[in-house]
């Protein structure tokens, strides 16, 4: 059955009753839904998934590609220290798109929503040439201080929860025709360490992101927001992540591990590794950056000083790691 079959709101039907009905008042079903806020204010993040671009079908069940697109949204609200609540999902796809495809992606976004007890209340349709998933995120900081990019300080620890690197060694290993393999599933459906954005922030995390496109290049963002140096050590990278290539472990995204700064003296929690440190940035020297020590590491991934915004080049905030808008 195809989606032209069904109609617009007998899709919305279907996909609604996989999702399950979140608790009164929240929705779907009216113009808006209703989610409650305890801590008074809300964390909000949304993403874009294009077919082609993000995911392939020949790759990826829909299954995988719902829990992909839930997975990367949740991933900032815990990034920020919060607890995710609620996801709205926009999907646009060709009107002959099987409703099973449909049906997958609603599975794999409730399945993935349920590992954080959030839930989706609500979003939209519409038709377009090729599948497409807008997905908003919210989350409850549950009384805490958000964490943000702007407070690493010298003399802290940067520090990793999760992994980076396996999702890009795995798109490496699909484009080489490989179909299995643990690293193949990493890529087809990240696992982040969710839990571990409110742990951090209750043990005094100053600094926290996920890392969705690259350690370098959203460390550089970091950087810039506190004005600081971040010096990654690259063996004690292999040890947090074995067998990875040090090249994916420094540029590749889409694992959505978190990565932060703990103040000194603070020991990192269970599961959270110390991975570099913050260094004051000398502006004789080039001012904010980040840079790798360790060994082989290849020159072009050793970093730098940060480049102004809007120069050619690498990425503003780091060499290495994913810009929608460069050429590769």
């Amino acid at each position: 059955m195809r989606v032209s079959e069904v109609g617009e709101f007998g899709l919305i039907a279907r996909v609604a009753a996989r999702l399950g009905a979140p608790a009164p008042p929240a929705g779907p079903g009216d113009d808006a839904a209703v989610v409650p806020t305890p801590s008074g204010y809300v964390i909000a993040t949304t993403d874009l998934l294009v077919e082609g671009r993000h995911f392939r079908f020949d790759w990826s069940s829909p299954y995988d590609v719902g829990r992909k697109a839930a997975a990367q949204s949740l991933a900032d609200v815990a990034a920020m220290g919060a607890v995710p609540t609620a996801l709205l999902v926009g999907l646009a796809c060709p009107p002959s798109t099987p409703v099973e495809l449909a049906e997958g992606l609603a599975d794999g976004l409730r399945d993935e929503c349920a590992e954080v007890g959030a839930v989706v209340v609500g979003g939209d349709t519409v038709s377009a040439t090729e599948v497409c998933l807008a997905v908003t995120a919210l989350g409850d900081p549950r009384g805490a201080a958000p964490l943000t990019r702007s407070g690493a300080r010298p003399g802290e620890s940067v520090v990793l929860a999760g992994t980076v690197g396996r999702s890009a060694a795995g798109l490496e290993l699909l484009l080489a025709g490989v179909r299995e393999g643990p690293l193949v599933d990493a890529h087809r459906r990240p696992t982040p360490p969710y839990g571990a954005g409110p742990v951090l922030a209750r043990a005094g995390a100053t600094a926290l992101l996920d890392v969705s496109d690259g350690l370098l290049a959203d460390l550089g963002h970091v950087a810039a927001a506190s004005g600081v140096v971040l010096e990654v050590d690259a063996d004690a990278l292999r040890a947090a992540v074995p067998g990875v290539d040090v090249r994916h472990l420094l540029t590749g995204g889409e694992d959505h591990g978190l990565v932060g700064t703990l103040p000194a003296g603070v020991a990192p929690p269970s599961g959270v590794t110390v991975i570099g440190r913050v260094l004051a940035a000398d502006p004789a020297a080039g001012g904010p950056g980040v840079r790798v020590v360790g060994g082989n590491v290849p020159p072009d991934l050793r970093g730098g000083p940060l480049r102004p915004p809007g120069l050619p080049g690498p990425t503003a905030a780091a060499p290495g790691g994913w810009d929608h808008f460069r050429a590769p």
